[in-house]
């Protein structure tokens, strides 16, 4: 029996012997061609420094290089120096020091312009209005820096004080102020609330910070008012932390449900997430409202809902961001975030759309094709795929915006509009009930005209092309008398286009307008005034019978 054996076990032992040799060479040789590489790249950087014509700046070249280097893997890989490390923290903590404003670049005035105060921050309580062009900080004239070095200048440690000075419109002195830097914690709930037959509302904009413990208090507040079902709304949340999003699914999740599987090269970084707590209501009706701008967490919240067939989800296929980042240190007080893994929802799919390793031959990318995608099942036997973000389980397909309007919102005649209403309405009503009446639209509409607004007509455009391809395949000239009438008829009419789409221009400029006096709460209340996804919602969440349908697998006839 000894003897059989033997010649097994010292065939074994040889194997395993060249299998370990095998691998320390192919480990050996990666070893050897990166510390080659790295020399060779130090090797070239010394040698333009010493002798190329010109001076070099080292830093700019170097940083420039790592970027784009980790941007040919993939967007969300970026290397952070010590000077942009505040940059990276803001991400992870969702706070900054600065004065809480947004603001833009008017490049007719080449000043950056305050776009809008957020409520209770530094810039709100100093009295800075959406419009005031700002002119100058501590004596240093902000004309032509651009918005990225105004925002820098802007933001600073918290506690120290600067004096800025502003052109508020419709004063003629410029106003001047202090302002003391404070932390800056961007809304999380920016707004939640009962609505009609009990149904409750939270908007969740983001997983970063402490959102968990934020929409555990807006929940529990909406029970105590006697909601019995919720909408959740995720749309344009980019998402955050991970754990964040587990710990809002675990909220309406029984105890030890696997949500994420994380998948990586190294064992810390594959990882099975389960939900670790007892739930608050694990029975109450959920939507999930969606869009293309929900993305990484977000989808991990839906979609784990969505796979455990806890809520409804709706709106449009989210953005497809399956990929987990993790911030590792970095010498001389850099850091660098890296994509580390994927992650996989309870159905087993991973939602992202994009193969960065498998990019065109010109090195772009492209959305996996839904051919090529696979089916999952939910925890009911729903059908689900991967590959393409959350499919919502009701699909409202976006209102496609006019062209004036586009023109009006990129050329801030809706934003000077909305400066100018102010100045001559010190209140208006409250959000709910707020909106425009007949005479203050004819108002808007003269406003534009002195403007002298001009756009692009889609139509002109098209019409222009349809000539030259006519006039090249040789039928123009047969055709010149249709082309005249069709020309003629559609002639830019400001007036026409102004009236023929009212209804939303109305709606973009009462939202400009309440965003000024009630902040970005009042914002999301004129939103969803007419919000095709919220209708959705309310109209499944009072449905019993439809809203056990969608989440039960149909019956074959």
């Amino acid at each position: 029996m000894k003897r059989r054996f033997i010649p097994g076990l010292m065939v074994l032992t040889v194997a395993g012997i060249c299998l370990c040799l095998l691998a320390f060479k192919s480990g050996g040789n990666r070893m050897f061609q990166l510390a080659k590489n790295l020399d060779i790249f130090s090797a070239v950087v010394k040698e333009l420094d010493l002798f190329y014509v010109d001076s070099i700046d080292a830093n700019k070249m170097i940083r420039e290089g790592i970027d784009e280097m980790l941007y040919g893997l993939d967007p969300y890989t970026v290397y952070y120096p010590e000077d942009d490390r505040d940059e990276l923290d803001q991400m992870l903590k969702n706070s900054y020091g600065g004065i809480g404003s947004i603001i833009s670049w008017n490049s007719k005035l080449d000043y950056s312009v305050i776009n809008e105060p957020y409520e209770g921050m530094p810039a709100d309580k100093a009295g800075l209005k959406a419009g005031d062009i700002l002119l100058e900080l501590d004596g240093k004239n902000l004309k032509g820096l651009g918005n990225e070095k105004v925002s820098e200048m802007l933001r600073g440690q918290i506690g120290t004080r600067f004096h800025l000075k502003v052109q508020r419109p419709g004063t003629k002195k410029p106003l001047e102020m202090e302002i003391v830097r404070g932390s800056i914690e961007l809304p999380i709930i920016p707004y939640y609330t009962k609505m009609e037959q009990g149904v409750g509302y939270i908007n969740l904009s983001t997983f970063s910070g402490k959102p968990s413990k934020e929409f555990r208090k807006a929940f529990l507040d909406l029970k105590k008012q006697g909601i019995t079902s919720l909408v959740i709304d995720l749309r344009g949340n980019g998402g955050g932390l991970l754990d964040e999003a587990i710990e809002i699914a675990n909220f309406f999740l029984p105890r030890g449900k696997v949500l994420v599987t994380t998948k990586g090269k190294s064992r810390q970084v594959s990882d099975t997430y389960k939900t670790q707590r007892e739930p608050l209501d694990v029975e109450m009706p959920l939507a999930v409202l969606v869009s293309s701008a929900t993305a990484s967490s977000s989808e991990i919240l839906a979609g784990s809902l969505q796979d455990l067939d806890r809520a409804v989800i709706i709106g449009t296929r989210t953005f497809g961001k399956g990929l987990v980042q993790t911030t590792r240190p970095l010498p001389y007080g850099g850091a660098m975030k890296l994509t580390t893994s994927k992650y996989y929802i309870p159905s087993g799919r991973c939602v992202q759309a994009i193969d960065y390793a498998h990019r065109n031959e010109d090195g772009s990318v492209g959305r996996i094709a839904d051919s090529l995608t696979t089916v999952f099942h939910t925890a009911a036997g729903r059908e689900v795929r991967d590959g393409g973000g959350i499919l919502p389980d009701i699909v409202n397909e976006r209102e496609k915006l006019p062209n004036i309007l586009y023109y009006l919102t990129t050329d801030l005649v809706i934003f000077d509009y909305a400066t100018q209403y102010c100045l001559q309405h010190p209140t208006i009503a409250a959000p709910e009930a707020f909106s425009l009446s007949d005479e203050e639209y004819e108002a808007f509409k003269a406003f534009v005209k002195e403007k002298d607004f001009k756009y692009d007509q889609q139509t002109e455009k098209m019409l222009k092309s349809l000539k030259e391809l006519a006039q090249f395949e040789g039928y123009l000239e047969t055709a010149s008398a249709e082309f005249d009438a069709l020309e003629q008829k559609l002639q830019h009419n400001l007036e026409h286009d102004l009236d023929y789409n009212a209804r939303l221009i109305k709606e973009a400029l009462c939202e400009e307008i309440v965003k000024r006096y009630y902040y970005q709460r009042g914002s999301i209340i004129e939103q969803l005034k007419e919000d095709a996804d919220l209708k959705s919602a309310l109209r499944v969440l009072t449905d019993p019978t439809e809203y056990r349908r969608i989440l039960s697998v149909k019956e074959e006839s």
